[in-house]
């Protein structure tokens, strides 16, 4: 399994502090709300939820990145529930959270892109908040993180018409400098999502 293997050393691949753009956009979570973080990997913006008040499930289909995860998680301090759930098996209907949180999902081939998206709306609870972070197809050839295909990159149009349904409160492609861990690291081309159900 391609994360297991990435996960299995001692390292963070992506550091041990929150994506930038979820410290940004934090203050739009329902406050101290059940929140699910998807394929949070190595446990670093789950962990930093936490702390800051909400009741946190953090999913991730590589055992390395649960383990370390619960690591970090431990040395911060902070309980959250943690669950190996791989995302094109989520049942998104059986549980709603008050907030679903999203960060560089970008592994997620094309075919399978839309419904994914769609399935964290269906998580979340009448007026719940979903946050969504990651790479605009600008980033590849850039070499400071995400896959080469520009088909698995997110693009304002497609999260606007993704979304429709929702009140979109913030979709802002940028530029920005990232420094978390070796994974995303230099300058890269982003986009932050946030939406109200």
């Amino acid at each position: 399994m391609h994360w297991d293997q990435r996960f299995a050393g001692e390292e963070y691949v992506f550091g041990t502090e929150p994506a930038q753009a979820l410290v940004k956009l934090e203050h739009y979570l329902v406050p101290e709300g059940e929140t699910l973080v998807v394929a949070d990997g190595e446990g670093r913006n789950s962990t930093f939820l936490a702390e800051q008040g909400y009741k946190v499930i953090a999913t991730d289909y590589a055992e390395n990145g649960i383990r370390k995860a619960k690591a970090l998680a431990a040395s911060r301090g902070v309980t959250l529930e943690h669950r190996l759930e791989d995302i094109f098996e989520t049942d998104w209907a059986a549980r709603q959270y008050d907030n679903v949180v999203a960060v560089f999902i970008q592994f997620v081939p094309p075919s399978a892109l839309r419904g994914v998206l769609r399935g964290l709306r269906t998580a979340l609870k009448p007026g719940g908040t979903l946050i969504l972070h990651g790479y605009t197809p600008g980033q590849v050839g850039r070499g400071t993180g995400g896959p080469g295909d520009p088909a698995h990159m997110y693009t304002a149009e497609l999260l606007r018409e993704v979304y429709s349904d929702m009140e979109i409160l913030v979709c802002e492609e940028y530029i920005a400098e990232l420094s978390e861990g070796k994974g995303h690291s230099g300058v890269s081309e982003i986009i932050d999502f946030v939406a109200k159900s």
